[in-house]
């Protein structure tokens, strides 16, 4: 039983109903909230109809690794927000990077990957493409004359997030979707730091999204979850057996939690963005600070880009303090509110050294490379009163 009404077709919905009715399928029990089928497999009416679903002809759940009326329900509702025509969702963030880069590829292909990555990107990019034989370029992902130049070659994906992560850079989608489509490639976005509310990449060219749904979807440090969206052919023709014999499945509990987080994710991001913005202004005038990134900033140096993609500045901030990374620390151990933790997009309001934690294992060179020094930190913006984060931070920074 479909929970949108029968002359009201999914695409004409709006975001904030679909993120509550979207995707809902119930069962014989007509159950207000979504069902959580917590099963490892499912049973057949006939030893020819499970040969005939094992065959792919006939429709129906075989196991939870390949598919689940929980973690479908997730997928669908997602791929309704996003405006993508399908969604897999996977246990992580990174097994949906992982699943990204590898299944589609072939040896000899090529991947121009943005140096302002995620590290355990850059470990996957590293360490696994090579050993696939697939070739990986770096460049720098703002400067558009370096896409021009990677793709004068054939291409196969090339990899980006915007805003990047630590620095809040902003990629210029549509024109990089230009050069890498120009190349015969298809460009993977990252979205997470901007979540499906804020941006949407597929209306900017952009061939397919992925996510960790550990962050702004779930959004209250509960579970782990990813997902991957694009063309329902791809997903059929370069995802789905990747999936369905490797296993990076989601769990269909993570699932449900994930459903329900999708209900209030709209007005938690725009709560939190709010918040975001006052915070930005009252570091950008704080003594002890040497410089704010903040993508709702005109002084940040990509604001143009950002605003063009996004609809507000979302809710990470990045800023330098004076004195370095003895400073840095000083003011992370000062915080009586904000918590230390390399999460992100919670109803907490989460704090980290990025140096130091998530981009660690990065060498010297490649931090350089997108300007982190130690003497930057990360802030996740939450839910808390703006005013008691405010005299929090200003409290940690007075030392």
């Amino acid at each position: 039983m479909s929970e949108l009404p029968p002359d009201e077709t999914p695409r004409r919905l709006r975001p904030a109903t679909l993120l509550v009715r979207g995707g809902t399928t119930r069962s014989s029990w007509a159950e207000t909230s979504e069902a959580l089928f917590l099963t490892s497999g499912f049973a057949y009416p006939s030893a020819e109809s499970h040969a005939a679903r094992m065959a792919g002809q006939e429709e129906g759940y075989i196991y939870s690794r390949f598919a689940n009326p929980t973690v479908r329900m997730f997928e669908e509702r997602l791929a309704l927000l996003e405006g993508a025509e399908d969604c897999r969702a996977t246990a992580s963030g990174m097994a949906a990077i992982h699943t990204m880069l590898t299944a589609p590829c072939n040896p000899g292909d090529r991947i121009v990957a943005a140096k302002q990555l995620f590290s355990s990107c850059v470990w996957i990019l590293k360490n696994v493409c090579p050993k696939m034989g697939v070739e990986v370029e770096w460049i720098d992902a703002t400067d558009l004359s370096a896409w021009r130049q990677a793709c004068s070659r054939p291409v196969r994906l090339a990899l980006v997030e915007t805003p990047t992560n630590p620095m809040l850079d902003a990629i210029d989608l549509a024109a990089v979707a230009e050069e890498v489509h120009r190349a015969g490639g298809e460009l993977v976005v990252d979205n997470v730091f901007a979540s499906p509310i804020l941006q949407k990449p597929l209306q900017h060219g952009a061939d397919w999204v992925a996510y960790s749904a550990t962050k702004h979807i779930d959004g209250q440090g509960r579970v782990l979850g990813g997902a991957v969206l694009g063309r329902r052919k791809a997903i059929e023709d370069h995802i789905q057996q990747y999936y369905r014999h490797t296993g990076p499945a989601l769990s269909p509990f993570n699932a449900w939690v994930l459903l329900k987080g999708l209900e209030t994710l709209d007005l938690r991001v725009r709560r939190m963005a709010a918040n975001a913005e006052l915070i930005a202004d009252f570091l950008a005038d704080h003594p002890a600070i040497e410089s704010v990134r903040y993508p709702g900033r005109t002084d940040h140096p990509h604001h143009e880009i950002h605003k063009r993609q996004m609809e507000t500045g979302g809710t990470l901030i990045a800023f330098s303090l004076k004195g370095g990374k003895d400073a840095a620390f000083s003011c992370l151990n000062g915080l009586k509110l904000i918590d230390i933790s390399n999460n992100l997009g919670d109803a907490k309001s989460l704090i980290t050294h990025p140096a130091t934690t998530t981009h660690r294992t990065l060498t010297d060179e490649e931090r350089s490379a997108i300007g982190l020094t130690d003497a930057w930190v990360r802030l996740s913006v939450g839910l808390e009163d703006p005013n008691d984060l405010i005299e929090d931070l200003d409290a940690a920074l007075k030392g």
